[in-house]
C-alpha cells in the first residue's frame, strides 16, 4: 500500500498495540505526531522528558504492554537517559523512539545535534538507525520484537528527513515470543534437590511478575511446602496473604522472609538476578550464609551465577520453568515436613508483623543520638514509621504504589503488602530521584480502574513536582504523598554516621507548602499532622480518583532516620578531617 512514511510509522504502533506515547512535542516527529489521532494513538505531552520515560516504565509496568516514549532530537532525547535507565535495570519492555538531526545535515554542527546512539548502549538491550524510508515498518517492527523478546527498552533512531516520504510497504502483525522453556535436565535436577530438601526456600523475583507466573508460583510452593520470598522491591511477585508467604528480603525488608532463608538448604531463586544489594544483611541479621545450594532460573542467560554462585542454572520463562518443575515434581508430597515449614512461616511473618505494628521510633546506632534530639525538637510530629503505617491502614487493598528514592520511601519496603501482582513500583537498582510521580501517573492511565498512589520525600518531589499539572491537563488522576522533614535523609544519615554531623547539601527547610503549589497548579492539596487525618486522606484521596481528582497530601514528619542504604560502603572519615586539619594549621 503506498502511503507517507510517516503514516507507515504510525500505522506499525498501532498495530503494534499502542494506545499511548509520551514525550514533549518538537518539529523532529511532528509529522508523525500529526497522524497520531487518526490512529487512535493519545499523546500526552509531559512537562520534562524524564516524566515521559517513567510514565511509559509505570504504563507498562502496570499493564504487560509495551509503550513507548518520543521526543524532539537532542535535548528532548538526553533528557530520556536517567528514566531509560532506571527502566532497563527493571527490565521493562519499552520502545524509545529518538528522532534526530537530518542525514543531511549530520556532523556539521547544527541546531540541537549530537550523537544519540551512545547515550543508550548501555541501558537498551537493542539499537535500531533508520537508514533507509522504505524500512521503516522492518525497523520498527523489529524494535517491538526485540523489547518483548529481551523484556528490556530498545530504541529506535529516525532521522528527522525520513518523514514525509512516499513508500509502498505492507504493516506485518507482531511477532510474540514464546515461553521458553528450561532444559529437560538442568529441571529434572533442579526438581530431584527441591524435593530432597530438608528446607526448600522460593525467591519469587522481578521475572515471577513479568511472566504472569504468580499462580504456577503458588503451585511450586504448596506442592514442596517451601515458604516463599518476595525479591527486593517486587513485593508485588507473591500474595501476601498466602500462607507460606514470609515477605521482601533486602533493605527495610522483613525479619520473618530473612530467618527463615537463614534455615534454607534449597533456595530456588525464581525470576530474579540475586543482586547483591538485594541480600546485604538488615536488621543484624546476616541471612545470605552461603551454605544452601542455590537453583537459579532466568531468562536471560548472562544473569545466570553472575552475581552468587549456583549450583544449577535454568535459562527460561519463569512461567514456563515453574510448570515443568511442578511436572517434574508429580507425586511429591512436602507432608509434615512440609506441614511444620508452613507453621513457621505463619509464626515467623506473625511475629514480624506484631513487631512492626509497634515499632514507632527508629533506635540510635552506637554513639548516635540523633533520633532522641529529633524527638525532642519536635515531639508533636509523627514519626516515619508512624507515617508509614497511617498510609498502610489508609491505602485500598487493591491500589498500585510506586515508590521514590529516600529513607523514609525506603522504610515503605516494609508497609507493603500486596495480593495482585503488577502492584508495585520502585526505580530499583539504578536508585534515581524523581521516579514515583510520574510512574503512577503511566500506572494509571494503563489501569484506570485500580487506585494509584505515589510515595516520594520532599528531596525527590522537587525533580518532579512540574508534571502536577499534567495530571489536570490529560486528566490523570492520581494520589501522592509527599513527605515533609525538610530533608535529604538518606545522605544526612551518612552524615550522622560517618562525617560526625556535618551537614553539607542535606538542608531543605520548610518554609512553604506543597499542598500550597498543588492548589496553585490546580490539584486537591492536604497538610496533614496526624495519623488519623493520614488515613483519612489517603482513602478519601483514593476515592477521589473516581471523580477525576488528583491529591497531593504533605504530611509532616519529624527528623528521625532509619538504616543507612550502604553501610557495607561507607567509612569512617574521623582519620581524613584530622589530618585536612593538621595540614590547614601547618599552612
Amino acid at each position: 500500500m503506498k502511503m507517507t512514511s510517516q503514516e507507515a510509522f504510525v500505522e506499525t504502533l498501532r498495530v503494534q498495540g499502542v494506545k499511548v506515547a509520551y514525550g514533549i512535542v518538537g518539529s523532529a516527529f511532528m509529522p508523525g505526531l500529526d497522524v497520531f489521532e487518526a490512529a487512535g494513538i493519545r499523546f500526552v505531552d509531559v512537562a520534562h522528558e524524564q516524566g515521559a520515560a517513567h510514565m511509559a516504565d509505570g504504563y507498562t509496568r502496570a499493564s504487560g504492554e509495551v509503550a513507548v516514549c518520543i521526543a524532539q532530537n537532542g535535548p528532548g532525547i538526553t533528557n530520556f537517559v536517567t528514566a531509560v535507565a532506571a527502566a532497563y535495570w527493571n527490565h521493562t519492555p519499552m520502545v524509545v523512539i529518538t528522532p534526530e538531526t537530518g542525514v543531511m545535515t549530520q556532523g556539521l554542527g547544527g541546531f540541537q545535534e549530537t550523537r544519540q546512539l551512545p547515550y543508550f548502549e548501555e541501558i537498551t538491550c537493542h539499537q535500531e538507525t533508520l537508514s533507509h524510508h522504505n524500512r521503516i515498518v522492518e525497523a520498527l517492527t523489529r524494535c517491538f520484537q526485540r523489547a518483548r523478546q529481551h523484556s528490556a527498552p530498545v530504541q529506535f533512531n529516525i532521522p528527522r528527513d525520513m518523514f514525509c516520504q512516499i513508500v509502498d510497504l505492507e504493516i506485518p502483525e507482531p511477532i510474540m515470543p514464546g515461553r521458553l522453556m528450561g532444559d529437560e535436565e538442568l529441571v529434572q535436577s533442579a526438581a530431584d534437590m527441591l524435593a530432597g530438601a530438608k528446607f526448600p526456600m522460593i525467591v519469587a523475583g522481578a521475572g515471577v511478575g513479568l511472566a504472569d507466573a504468580v499462580d504456577e508460583c503458588k503451585t511450586l510452593a504448596e506442592c514442596l511446602g517451601a515458604p516463599v520470598a518476595n525479591s527486593y522491591l517486587h513485593n508485588d511477585s507473591f500474595p501476601a496473604s498466602h500462607p507460606l508467604a514470609v515477605g521482601p528480603l533486602g533493605y527495610q525488608g522483613w525479619e520473618s522472609a530473612m530467618t527463615l532463608i537463614k534455615q534454607a538448604d534449597v533456595i530456588l531463586a525464581l525470576g530474579t538476578r540475586l543482586n547483591p544489594f538485594s541480600t546485604l544483611p538488615q536488621h543484624s541479621i546476616e541471612y545470605w550464609t552461603g551454605q544452601a545450594k542455590i537453583i537459579q532460573v532466568d531468562s536471560n542467560p548472562d544473569m545466570l551465577g553472575l552475581a552468587k554462585p549456583i549450583d544449577v542454572g535454568i535459562c527460561g520463562d519463569a512461567k514456563a520453568v515453574a510448570q515443568q518443575l511442578v511436572r517434574a515434581l508429580d507425586g511429591h508430597s512436602s507432608g509434615s515436613a512440609g506441614e511444620k515449614r508452613k507453621s513457621d512461616a505463619a509464626t515467623a511473618k506473625s511475629a514480624w508483623l506484631q513487631k512492626l505494628a509497634g515499632w514507632d521510633h527508629e533506635e540510635d546506632d552506637a554513639g548516635s543520638t540523633w533520633n532522641a534530639r529529633a524527638r525532642e525538637r519536635e515531639p508533636d510530629k509523627m514519626a516515619p514509621r508512624q507515617v508509614l503505617r497511617a498510609i498502610q491502614d489508609g491505602l485500598p487493598k487493591d491500589a498500585m504504589v510506586s515508590t521514590d528514592i529516600g529513607n523514609i520511601c525506603a522504610m515503605a519496603n516494609s508497609y507493603l503488602p500486596f495480593e495482585e501482582p503488577r502492584s508495585f513500583m520502585a526505580p530499583g537498582m539504578f536508585g534515581n530521584c524523581g521516579y514515583a510521580f510520574p510512574s503512577i501517573m503511566g500506572a494509571k492511565m494503563a489501569r484506570p480502574d485500580r487506585p494509584a498512589v505515589a510515595l516520594v520525600g520532599d528531596g525527590a518531589f522537587g525533580i518532579s513536582l512540574n508534571e502536577l499539572p499534567t495530571c489536570v491537563r490529560m486528566q490523570i488522576p492520581v494520589t501522592v504523598v509527599v513527605f515533609r522533614n525538610g530533608q535529604w535523609g538518606a545522605e544526612k544519615k551518612n552524615d550522622i554516621l560517618w562525617f560526625d554531623e556535618r551537614f553539607v547539601g542535606t538542608e531543605l527547610g520548610d518554609d512553604f507548602s506543597f499542598a500550597d503549589v498543588a492548589k496553585a497548579f490546580g490539584v486537591s492539596g492536604l497538610r496533614v499532622e496526624t495519623m488519623g487525618e493520614l488515613s483519612s486522606a489517603v482513602s478519601e484521596a483514593c476515592a477521589a480518583q473516581k471523580k477525576g481528582t488528583t491529591t497531593l497530601i504533605e504530611v509532616v514528619v519529624n527528623q528521625e532516620l532509619g538504616a543507612p542504604f550502604r553501610r557495607d560502603a561507607m567509612q569512617d572519615q574521623s582519620c581524613i578531617l584530622d589530618r585536612y586539619k593538621s595540614l590547614t594549621v601547618s599552612r
